[in-house]
């Protein structure tokens, strides 16, 4: 399973670093987890994708994004 964050400005301004941050305590070896610049959707950011599936994530919905999307799929 491959995470990407997205780390263009819009999203670094909603929290994207801290987003990342979370996600690589989280993840522990697990999933592989990148970055890029902007997906085309910024009004949603911080704009995260697994596999074609788009995901919007902030600070605060760290845990219950991975907990939902990630954790039961490994």
């Amino acid at each position: 399973m491959k995470i990407t964050v997205c780390i263009g400005s819009s999203c670094h301004i909603k929290g994207s670093r801290q987003v990342v941050e979370q996600l690589q305590y989280l993840i522990r070896d697990k999933v592989e987890l990148a970055g890029t610049f902007c997906m085309g959707k910024c009004q949603q950011g911080v704009c995260v994708t697994i596999g074609d599936k788009f995901f919007s994530v902030s600070p605060d919905t760290v845990d219950e994004f991975f907990n939902e999307n990630v954790l039961k799929k490994v």
